[in-house]
């Protein structure tokens, strides 16, 4: 008799030695398809866990936080016993469905492709317990069911890595299952049919799919497999109506995980669905229904957009939502890439909220704004991406991702989330924020899609919103020197923005037969890196700042934010040029619908040979700039335009209805899944594409852009305000200004500014004012100098 080996549950594995699976630690670890099928989660705090779907299986869950990936997929195999052996994610056609519109419960139909089966899955999560549900019915569509072996495969990738996983074979209170665990986090896999076989093993050497491959059946049954790229495989008997439970449950140990396990089996599928689609439900009907307009979109497309928002949201870090529940190209990523998209971008956040304002989903927007004020550095700013606790992820600093929080407050004060009452609870957030930007604004160490410093429209136009919103902030707070100095400052760099970042007389104006256009990233002007203390400003006649003709190479849909934020109209020659420009260099039409790359030049995005992203590549075409462009024409007046744009928005989608981040924008390379005009290889859904396209249905109903902001309309369309001043500082050297205005200095300290007019003849010194914001400012007397004059300072 063999001997009894005591299992890390201690419980024993009677009748067999314990057998370590060979081939430690297996092949290195990789991640799968980012090209999603569904998201979900179930809306009750019992069950922190997320999962998704891909190619007919289950791709990533995430357990105990929606930032921390802990498996690769599951999925079936079936085998005959005679030379058929088929893999369901690869042999076979995939359909995905709703159980019930506006519910994250998904019933997925794998039909192999040589007519032998037919296998369906309904799949929920646990309202109860962190424990995902897959209801399975096997058919034979060729032979009797008896005729074949049915085999699931699990490879877990637990607390986001596949390396250093362990895996064994063992029993929970009589219950057979399959374990894995890793730093802390467990999982358990359970079935309601009988196992007649388990085996766990090094991917790539000893794990399920090399034994069925090579011997049509399960031979291999090793009980342990430790530290390594692990894989966990069970033969089930099916039984006669072809109808089993699987469980998928999480813990902090083996014991615990193994609990939930046999807890769901015993509660079955039919009381947590019940649980879960009345959650959802109840959700649901608390939203602007925004989809009583479209009876001919079966996906309800809308509904499909708020629950991907609401699915990326962690419920132990309340209003913290991940920018993808996936990782880009994850098929040639592995451990290496820890975050994937499941970070919280702060800049998409506030997106994601505007889309929930859009929706009327206001407890979700204060959840968030709670959420920036506990993730805000203590100098005002937030990381370029962070884990949900905070910790930066990247290291990077973008100053749109510390303005946008700003409107985001302001946005839900318009729409009534928050009240007067609130003002001064958010006050604090705000002055920390707008004084981060003065300090360091208007130039941008990084463009909004993360790569190049200097000025760009998007940032720009989002800083000068930011300071104008917080200008009111600090009315309220009866603090009008501070209103005043922030509203100068958006006033002055408002006035600025043509000779910034606008080109004209270049070589590629005159090849496309435009006046001029505005670049994606202005290089910064008069900052060669050197600290000169001395200083010597031309006045000139000059229609604004310090300029000569910026960087003209890089062409941006980032143009479309001026309008998109109110800082120009619509019909602004130089906006109606831009957009020629654009249009000409930067416009896809797929068989989809028009779509629009980031900018000319860029890099992110598969290979022209289809290979994936891998630091370099050809960058694709967005669906969410396709959302963008049709907010600029109902801008414009064109509803009929924009409404056909929201038509080729939605074409972009999945067959679930999820939004890529980019589509493949090229003739279709059918071996890699790339077709013109369908979702490529990058992140989907991408979150920020949903919200996107909520706030256009909601402004295509409201027949205005949902989140314009009136204060830059009625002071810089309207009003028509211009600034009384031109702003030197450290990190903007001017060397020259305009005739007729003050010469504002601005340092981070206090000091005198010693100047003169005449060349020295006479001197003044002006002594800073300090705006509590971290900015001390001089305003010289420079108004009456005449063109062509001179100003010479040292500080």
């Amino acid at each position: 008799m063999a001997m009894q080996a005591e299992s890390k549950c201690g419980a024993l594995l009677y009748g067999m030695a314990e057998s370590f699976a060979p081939g430690w630690p297996g092949i290195p670890a990789r991640w799968t398809s980012s090209a999603k099928s569904g998201v979900g989660t179930s809306l009750s705090e019992a069950s922190d866990i997320w999962f998704t779907l891909s190619h007919g299986v289950i791709n990533e869950v995430y357990y105990p936080r929606v930032d921390r990936a802990c498996t690769r997929d599951m999925g079936f195999i079936v085998t005959d016993g005679r030379g058929f052996v088929s893999e369901e994610k690869r042999h076979a056609s995939h359909e995905v469905a709703f159980m019930v519109p506006g519910v994250p419960a998904y019933r997925l139909r794998n039909t192999c492709l040589e007519h032998r089966y037919i296998i369906e899955k309904d799949i929920i999560t646990d309202p109860q317990r962190p424990a995902l549900l897959q209801r399975t019915r096997f058919s034979a569509l060729d032979g009797r069911r008896a005729d074949y072996r049915l085999h699931v495969l699990l490879a877990p990738h637990l607390a986001n890595r596949g390396a250093g996983n362990t895996a064994w074979i063992d029993e929970h209170k009589g219950i057979p299952m399959l374990f894995a665990e890793r730093a802390g986090t467990a999982v358990a896999l359970a079935s309601s049919a009988p196992w007649f076989n388990r085996s766990v093993g090094f991917v790539g050497t000893s794990d399920g799919w090399q034994d069925l491959l090579a011997h049509n059946a399960m031979t291999w049954s090793y009980s342990r497999a430790e530290n390594g790229n692990v894989a966990l495989t069970g033969g089930i008997d099916v039984p006669p109506d072809g109808e089993f439970l699987m469980v998928l449950a999480f813990g902090t140990d083996a014991a615990e995980a193994g609990h939930r396990a046999r807890a769901a089996l015993h509660d079955g599928f039919e009381l947590a669905h019940a649980s879960y689609l009345r959650q959802w439900d109840a959700w649901q009907d608390g939203l602007i229904r925004l989809d009583d307009h479209r009876p001919d979109d079966p996906l309800d497309r809308y509904r499909v957009s708020t629950i991907v928002m609401r699915t990326h949201e962690a419920s132990a870090f309340p209003g913290g939502i991940i920018a993808s529940l996936s990782v880009p190209w994850g098929f040639n990523k592995g451990d290496e890439d820890l975050g994937g998209y499941h970070l919280v971008w702060p800049r998409d956040l506030v997106e994601i909220g505007g889309g929930l304002l859009a929706a009327g989903g206001h407890v979700e927007v204060r959840r968030i704004l709670g959420y920036l004020q506990t993730t805000q550095e203590a100098d005002g700013h937030w990381g370029q991406n962070m884990w949900l606790d905070g910790t930066p992820y990247w290291n990077g600093i973008q100053m749109d991702e510390t303005a946008l929080p700003i409107l985001l407050v302001d946005l839900a004060l318009r729409e009534d989330a928050i009240g007067e009452p609130d003002l001064s609870r958010f006050w604090p957030m705000i002055r920390r924020a707008a004084g981060y930007i003065v300090r360091n604004g208007p130039v941008s160490p990084q463009d909004r899609w993360e790569e190049d410093p200097g000025y760009s429209p998007f940032t720009v136009a989002v800083e000068i919103v930011a300071l104008l919103v917080a200008a009111e902030f600090a009315d309220r707070a009866d603090e009008p020197g501070t209103a005043r100095y922030l509203r100068e400052t958006a006033d002055a760099w408002n006035a600025c923005i043509d000779h910034w970042m606008f080109a004209s007389g270049t070589e590629r104006g005159a090849h496309f037969d435009v006046d001029g256009y505005y670049v994606r990233v202005a290089p910064i002007e008069g900052d060669d890196g050197v600290l000169r203390l001395q200083s010597t400003i031309p006045v000139r006649n000059v229609p604004a700042c310090d300029a000569d003709a910026p960087a003209c190479d890089l062409i941006s849909c980032d143009a479309l934010a001026l309008v998109r934020f109110g800082l120009r109209r619509p019909d602004d020659p130089r906006i109606v040029s831009t957009l020629r420009l654009i249009d000409q260099l930067l416009k896809v039409d797929s068989p989809s619908g028009p779509a629009w790359r980031r900018y000319n030049g860029d890099g992110y995005g598969e290979h022209a040979d289809g290979s994936p992203f891998d630091g370099t590549g050809v960058g694709r075409a967005w669906p969410l700039l396709t959302g963008e462009r049709a907010l600029y024409e109902l801008a414009a007046g064109h509803t009929a335009d924009a409404m056909r744009l929201l038509g080729a928005f939605e074409s972009f989608a999945s067959d679930g209805g999820l939004l890529p981040e980019q589509i493949w924008d090229a003739p279709d390379i059918a071996e890699r899944e790339l077709y013109f005009g369908r979702p490529a290889g990058s992140a989907m859904p991408l979150v920020w594409a949903h919200a996107e396209y909520v706030k256009l249905r909601r402004s295509l109903r409201d027949g205005a852009v949902f989140d314009l902001p009136p204060q830059t309309v009625q002071r810089y369309l309207v009003d028509h305000t211009g600034s009384e001043h031109a702003v030197w500082r450290f990190s903007h050297k001017l060397r020259e200004m305009p005739a007729g205005k003050s010469l504002r200095i601005e340092t981070t300290a206090a000091a005198v500014i010693h100047w003169s007019a005449d060349n020295w003849a006479t001197v003044a010194d002006t002594p800073t004012d300090d705006t509590d914001l971290g900015m001390h400012v001089a305003d010289l007397a420079t108004t009456m100098i005449a063109a062509g004059g001179r100003v010479v300072f040292t500080i």
